[in-house]
């Protein structure tokens, strides 16, 4: 089983429109929403590829409520901790080029007794599963460093973990070395200062020993571990981006508790991540997509990488 973990629920609400103008009256041919934030998204994904999963995280309110009855409904097994605050809406606006606009709330304030009574929770959870997937921005009150404390639970168990992670989150869950992080080009310019993405997963991976998973948007994905540095792509397609870096991580995950190695995630990682950009909302894939657009997957042995300390 694997174990998503999602600290900042949302519902995700998607509008359709022929042309977004900011400033103007935009009339919305389509409306959808679900359940959402990255491991919610990532969880979705995995129960449609026929993967065991646990959706986990915090919830509060009538949103928080709806929230979960939604993965409920869709037949994810669902076990987030209450808190006393408003789980938030996040609006994306999608264009028919495929432009997708984000207007996300904060989301509620954790006291420390709910997040307290959530890493109960966790350690629970995590003592039944074979990876844990720690994904999605933070919400206030929970500390920076929520991440690294939870892998840092996970692995007492045994358990390894990927981080998707964004400021000091992230560079706070390295600290505990997590099996992979996986951050996307802003993401890696913004915790090592390094505009090229090789050199800065290879300063992250050699500085703390972790595996790297870059994504690098229409350019495919960088592998970087202590043994080489592959790189992955496929044909750039138009549609909505905006859960491309959540089907990475379910193919990660899911490669993973199959016993492959990275770089054979990386095909399944590609297809999938393209098969959700044709999809109108984030977390969901046609599965004949993934088949048809995963031998169109070209991987690339760019260097071999020094072994990491």
């Amino acid at each position: 089983m694997i174990l998503t973990v999602t600290l900042n629920a949302a519902i995700d609400t998607t509008y359709r429109t022929d042309r977004f103008a900011p400033s103007d009256t935009n009339r919305v041919d389509l409306v959808s929403r679900q359940a959402g934030g990255k491991g919610v998204n990532v969880a979705r994904l995995l129960h449609a590829w026929g993967q065991p999963v646990i959706a986990t995280g915090l919830a509060g309110g009538a949103a928080g409520r709806w929230i979960a009855a939604d993965l409920a409904d869709r037949g994810v097994d669902v076990r987030f901790a209450a808190v006393a605050g408003e789980s938030r809406t996040t609006t994306v606006v999608v264009d028919a080029s495929g432009e997708a606009t984000t207007v996300s709330e904060r989301g509620p304030v954790v006291s420390p007794e709910e997040w307290a009574a959530f890493r109960a929770l966790h350690r629970d959870l995590v003592g039944q599963a074979a990876l844990v997937v720690l994904s999605g921005s933070l919400p206030r009150g929970v500390p920076a460093t929520a991440y690294a404390q939870l892998v840092a639970d996970a692995r007492q168990e045994g358990v390894g973990a990927i981080v998707d992670a964004d400021g000091p989150a992230l560079r706070a869950a390295l600290e505990q070395r997590p099996y992979v992080v996986k951050p996307n080009a802003d993401e890696l310019r913004r915790v090592t200062g390094i505009d090229d993405p090789l050199a800065a997963a290879s300063v992250i991976g050699t500085s703390y020993g972790v595996n790297v998973v870059a994504s690098l948007g229409a350019r495919g994905l960088l592998l970087w571990t202590a043994d080489a540095v592959v790189q992955a792509s496929g044909s750039p397609l138009t549609g909505n981006p905006t859960g491309a870096g959540d089907a990475v991580v379910a193919a990660l995950a899911a490669g993973t508790v199959r016993g492959d190695t990275l770089a054979d995630c990386l095909r399944d990682a590609v297809a999938l991540s393209a098969a959700a950009v044709l999809q109108d909302t984030a977390g969901t894939v046609d599965m004949d997509d993934v088949r048809r657009l995963r031998p169109g997957v070209t991987l690339t042995h760019l260097a071999a990488a020094g072994r990491a300390s």
